[in-house]
């Protein structure tokens, strides 16, 4: 059992990984966004970025800075099957997930710009975003001393792999697919 975890910027294409990894590969998704979202709808909070930022923070106060991916690591562990953790965003997720073994980090980042667009295009409940709140949101993710916050910047100096998404998706997949080649030798 092989479980991949992803980090990244917004927009950067971790979903698009992610599709490639379930519909080709037969991986198991499972992702931080659907978890918190669960939990954010039965709270009756609106369903944005602010709300999945607040209840992720809090919830990783509460329990420590590796509750959430403990939680969708432990439903991995049920499936048996190689998985796909989405969306990573705190050193002590990585930290966690490594201890556990056979898994491995990949980051994927591109230009902002580019990102941006990708956001627009694809419009799910926490991309309906201007610009400048885009790029803050970014901002407030990228870094902190907190372990129970969001440090993207970290996540992504820890990853095993990174990933430059400034191309086709074509190209992306074969990027994918040579980290694929790699955590499969190990």
């Amino acid at each position: 059992m092989i479980i991949i975890g992803i980090t990244g910027t917004l927009g950067a294409g971790k979903g698009t990984i992610v599709e490639y990894l379930v519909g080709e590969k037969g991986f198991v998704h499972y992702s931080v966004r659907a978890f918190l979202l669960e939990k954010i709808r039965k709270q009756g909070l609106p369903e944005n970025r602010d709300s999945m930022f607040r209840l992720a923070n809090e919830l990783r106060t509460r329990f420590g800075p590796s509750y959430v991916i403990d939680q969708l690591y432990k439903q991995a562990l049920v499936s048996g099957k190689n998985c796909v953790i989405e969306s990573i965003r705190t050193p002590g997720e990585i930290d966690s997930l490594k201890a556990k073994g056979h898994f491995f980090l990949l980051a994927v980042d591109a230009d902002p710009e580019f990102r941006y667009q990708r956001i627009l295009l694809r419009q799910s409940e926490t991309d309906r975003v201007t610009r400048k709140t885009f790029l803050e949101n970014e901002e407030r993710e990228m870094n902190t001393t907190d372990p129970n916050k969001q440090n993207l910047k970290r996540c992504i100096e820890m990853a095993d792999f990174l990933l430059l998404n400034t191309g086709t998706k074509k190209d992306l997949i074969q990027q994918v697919e040579k980290v694929l080649d790699q955590v499969c030798r190990n």
